[in-house]
């Protein structure tokens, strides 16, 4: 009966929530299908979707009723910008986004003074009102770039950089224009709102980012509380910044920047906020966005069309000509140019925000509302479809400027003895993959060859099904690999050439046996051994915290490390480790090998905040702990006897980390290189090593003095072992 009744009460607009949300989610499934069969970006479907439904087309549904998602998506849209935002392109790049900024500013506002004021005959708070909204835009094209890949690229981040510029500047004109207007605009309104954008920008800028590597140290293993966590940090942000007196999409945006360092781009985290981003709050602010057109104000007369179309066209000439100018000063390509214009030439959450308040206090009449709506319409489609185009252009044009990989794709082969610690593995092997290398990562078990392998295969088979869940969560290709072999160096050894692998990734133990002590293994005999017959690149890590929380990267380098074969390969590793996780390097090496890195920076144009410092003498592990804070990732290079950068002080370089940075993330990397052919003492030679005189006598010392503990009795362990 229940159902009956509502039936028979059906009626346009729906009130609903149940239908309203169903419509909505039908909407953003089937816009995009319909229209990608006429080219037509789905961002304009969706648009267009909106103006069918909304109170100016057939009033299925209320324009209140999506508000709040509407407007989440406005703030997801913005923080997803800073999140995205390459940090190190941003500071290497600021100064560029600065003069954009400046153009996409004051061009638009000098000539839409011009126009209102001298062509429209508006009075000043109108002009000043109305250029200002022409200064503004937001990234509607924004999810276009992101689907095509091009976010990290200088155009977009200059453009993005830009965006938050010129829509601080405007929001700040209109708290002034509104204090004008209430008469409070006095010398207690510009104190108050300094204060307040001052000790808003401390809380998101300083304490937001304490805050989060607090809270994900604290909780490893909660995926859902991580993105919840994300999420109220946003829209605490965008609160924030309306409370200090400015637009939330400033404080969403500030928000992302906070939080930059903390989500890295190949995380499960970073997935599942895009994932959502995508999937609901950017298309309901996309189609509320429609809702608000009504183009049924073109046909009120002469003067909205006027109106109308003079706001449009110098919204759009002035944009495209804060473009140019910054082509022309920067150098850039027609395409960078046009992906600029693209993302800032779209008018829609600032615009509406500028144009409504100014209504709302009789600023402005009803003709230059409407045709501020028209305006959003066909910049948001101008914006779209320029975005896609030269977007897909630029994608392809930087596409084609990588260089070849040398040697074959990589492949990344993670062995482990306990499959429930591999998730931080399975997270650095995809920090440092190429983002282009579509081959698997391989986590492996490797199983004795006895009795009881079938059984130790189930077990093995069962605990790796969490490992293809975390790596699912990220969307990362992972091939599960179990082997039988004799014993676990044989089988990572034949693993290796079997599977055509590049970079082996160990985790860190120091559980050794006395035996092991005996002979000077830090590792134990499996990892030496493994070291001594795999030569590709190896890391030997160990992970206290997520890699995410790092502040600050510190490689120290040995002699010659330059030299090694694998030097370009682990360097780049390490250079795009740094970037993923946000932070800042800090190389600690010899004079040469400093002008070794400076020299491979230069070759690659890895953006890449760099600092030098100089370490004559790598074995003083004392100067380096002064310098490394807990939330610092310690990458220590280091080599195998009988190769062209090995030292004798490098063997006791993993005692010497695990007793200094004990509570570090630590990474052991140990190039690929080739044995030298020669028989000079401490060289190896084929199987043979032979090791100097002084080597051998500190051995026969260490099995001295612990044949001596064990007949004090000192030594039962030893003894049993």
């Amino acid at each position: 009966m229940k159902g009956l009744d509502l039936f028979t009460h059906f009626s346009l607009p729906l009130k609903d929530p149940v239908p309203i949300f169903s419509l909505v989610l039908f909407i953003i499934l089937l816009a995009p299908i319909v229209l990608r069969k006429f080219r037509i970006p789905s961002i304009i479907g969706l648009i267009l979707a909106g103006m069918a439904i909304g109170d100016h087309g057939f009033k299925i549904i209320e324009k209140g009723s999506i508000n709040l998602f509407g407007n989440a998506g406005l703030l997801y849209i913005m923080f997803l910008a800073g999140l995205e935002l390459d940090m190190t392109e941003f500071r290497k790049n600021r100064h560029r986004s600065l003069v954009f900024g400046a153009f996409t500013f004051f061009i638009p506002l000098i000539l839409g003074y011009i126009l209102c004021m001298y062509v429209l005959h508006f009075n000043l708070m109108a002009s000043l009102l109305i250029s200002s909204m022409f200064a503004t835009h937001t990234l509607v094209a924004y999810p276009l770039a992101s689907r095509l890949g091009i976010t990290k690229m200088e155009a977009v981040t200059v453009a993005v950089g830009g965006t938050i510029i010129t829509d601080t500047a405007v929001l700040l004109i209109l708290a002034v224009i509104t204090g004008a207007e209430a008469g409070n605009l006095n010398t207690a309104f510009w104190l108050k709102l300094g204060i307040s954008l001052a000790i808003f920008a401390v809380i998101v800028l300083w304490l937001f980012p304490l805050i989060g590597r607090w809270f994900f140290k604290k909780i490893k293993d909660d995926k859902t509380t991580h993105f919840i966590f994300v999420l109220a940090l946003v829209f605490l942000a965008a609160f924030l910044a309306e409370l200090a007196g400015v637009e939330g999409i400033i404080g969403a945006f500030l928000a992302g920047l906070a939080l930059n360092q903390l989500i890295p781009h190949t995380s499960p985290l970073m997935s599942r906020v895009e994932f959502v981003g995508n999937a609901i709050f950017i298309p309901f602010f996309l189609i509320s966005v429609g809702m608000i057109v009504d183009l049924k104000v073109l046909l009120k007369g002469p003067e909205a069309l006027i109106i109308a179309g003079s706001l449009t066209a110098m919204a759009l000439a002035s944009k495209w000509l804060a473009a140019f100018f910054t082509q022309l000063s920067f150098g850039y390509t027609a395409t960078q140019r046009n992906v600029i214009f693209g993302l800032s030439s779209s008018h829609a959450a600032a615009t509406i925000a500028v144009i409504l308040i100014g209504f709302k206090m009789g600023i402005i009449d009803e003709h230059v509302l409407n045709g501020t709506v028209v305006l959003i319409l066909i910049t948001c489609m101008v914006g779209s479809f320029v975005t896609e185009s030269a977007g897909r252009k630029l994608a392809i044009q930087e596409a084609d400027k990588k260089p070849e990989m040398s040697g074959g794709p990589e492949h990344f082969l993670i062995p482990v003895a306990h499959p429930e610690k591999m998730e931080p593995l399975i997270d650095f092997a995809l920090m440092v993959k190429d983002p282009g290398n579509r081959a698997p990562v391989y986590p492996m078990v490797v199983v004795q060859d006895d009795e009881e392998a079938r059984e130790k295969i189930y077990a093995a088979n069962r605990m790796m099904e969490k490992v293809v869940i975390h790596a699912a969560a990220s969307e990362s290709n992972v091939q599960v690999v179990t082997r039988v072999d004799l014993n676990v160096t044989d089988g990572i050894s034949r693993a290796v050439k079997e599977l055509l692998i590049s970079d082996v990734i160990l985790g860190w133990s120091d559980k050794t046996s006395a035996t092991d002590r005996l002979i000077g293994s830090f590792f134990g005999s499996t990892t030496d051994n493994v070291l001594q017959s795999v030569w590709e690149t190896i890391y030997v890590c160990h992970f206290q915290h997520p890699l995410s929380t790092t502040k600050k990267l510190v490689l120290i380098m040995p002699r010659n490390a330059e030299y090694e074969m694998g030097f370009a390969h682990y360097m780049q590793k390490v250079i795009l480790l740094a970037k993923q996780a946000g932070a800042r390097m800090v190389l600690y090496s010899g004079k040469q090998t400093q002008l070794g890195v400076q020299k491979f920076v230069a070759e690659t144009k890895s953006s890449v905040e760099l600092t030098f410092k100089l370490l004559e003498n790598p074995e003083d592990f004392l100067v380096l702990a002064r310098d490394i804070s807990r939330d610092d990732l310690v990458v220590a290079v280091s080599a195998r006897k009988g190769t062209l950068s090995y030292q004798p002080y490098l063997d006791g370089v993993p005692q010497r980390l695990q007793r200094h940075f004990k509570d570090n993330n630590v990474i052991l990397v140990y190039p690929e290189q080739r044995t030298a052919e020669n028989s000079e003492p401490g060289i190896q030679e084929g199987d043979i090593t032979l090791m100097p005189i002084q080597e051998q006598l500190r051995n026969i010392n260490k099995i001295t003095k612990a044949v001596k503990k064990i007949f004090k009795g000192q030594g039962k362990e030893e003894a049993e072992e």
